[in-house]
């Protein structure tokens, strides 16, 4: 769950392993209302997703700007945000991590 701890690290108040990072920023995504904070943290979970990093979330949610993010089931394999395109550029190992935030 998305918690003030996940603040900190997106924010860089707080050293951390990559992978702790992107697990951060990937329950920031899954909470789907971090979309709606300032502008940083959506920049942020967007870098993550557009470098496969990190997957869309499970469910669709609204930006700050009423936008649609759609869900990682919304979206066609082999596209940003898709179970495939993080697992094409970060492995296997990865995307389970990244699946189990």
């Amino acid at each position: 769950m998305f918690d003030l701890n996940d603040i900190e690290v997106i924010e860089g108040d707080a050293e951390v392993s990559e992978l702790e990072y992107y697990a951060s920023i990937q329950r920031a995504i899954n909470s789907g209302t971090a979309w709606s904070f300032q502008g940083s943290y959506g920049r942020a979970m967007m870098d993550a997703i557009e470098s496969g990093y990190c997957l869309l979330g499970k469910a669709g949610a609204r930006d700050y700007y009423g936008n649609y993010i759609p869900s990682r089931d919304e979206v066609m394999e082999g596209t940003k945000g898709s179970i495939s395109y993080v697992q094409d550029r970060m492995g296997e190992d990865w995307l389970f991590e990244m699946e189990n935030v």
